[in-house]
């Protein structure tokens, strides 16, 4: 398989999209897409790999397996910054220690955080993620910059605190007296909460920046 193949099938699990969704975009029949996910059209148009990388929030060299950078945009220097963005923001060992879940909840470390906002720079915090069940977006290890906040918006990926015990990093669908907890990872099921049940949930904050380590 190509991996041209691969990158977009993987930029459509990360983006949470369907195959129809995706069709719908390109105005091709969702069979295509999935022939293209499947490597049966081995010659994809050049105008639709721009396409799919416009749609998916990455470069059509990505895309085409020629770098491992999402965007081709040059990455910005942090000398170049405003200083007065720039916070030293904590960063802790896990989703339960960064909420104070655990009696073990200190920092671990601190990074350099742009933050637009400087009221609100006590909000933000970086948890080291562990597990696969959000990769290829969020993988094993990676660091991921969390706002703290009790809603968040239909799709977007958040911290939600289960039954007051278990913390999780998710994808959140909220529909009429459902709300479904996705992952990214195929293997690992949507988990629905329905009803009364919607009361064991809580959202704690929202993921809003992704920070992987080169391997």
């Amino acid at each position: 398989m190509s991996k041209l193949c691969e990158r977009i099938r993987e930029r459509r699990a990360a983006c949470g999209l369907t195959l129809l969704e995706i069709a719908e975009r390109l105005g091709v029949k969702e069979a295509t897409v999935q022939r293209y996910e499947s490597g049966e059209i081995k010659n994809i148009k050049h105008e639709t790999v721009r396409a799919l990388a416009d749609i998916f929030g990455c470069s059509p060299q990505y895309l085409m397996g020629w770098t491992d950078r999402l965007s081709d945009e040059p990455e910005m220097i942090l000398s170049q910054m405003p200083a007065r963005n720039i916070f030293m923001r904590p960063v802790y060992n896990s989703v339960a220690a960064g909420f104070g879940a655990i009696a073990e909840n200190k920092a671990v470390d601190y990074l350099p955080t742009v933050i637009s906002a400087p009221s609100e720079q006590e909000l933000y915090i970086w948890i080291t993620v562990k597990g696969d069940s959000m990769s290829p977006l969020i993988d094993d290890g990676s660091k991921i910059l969390i706002k703290k906040q009790s809603a968040v918006d239909d799709g977007q990926i958040g911290v939600v605190l289960i039954d007051g015990e278990e913390a999780v990093v998710k994808r959140i669908r909220l529909g009429r007296g459902y709300v479904e907890l996705q992952s990214v990872n195929p293997y690992y099921p949507p988990r629905r909460f329905s009803g009364e049940d919607t009361r064991k949930l809580r959202i704690l904050g929202l993921v809003k920046e992704v920070s992987k380590s080169l391997r």
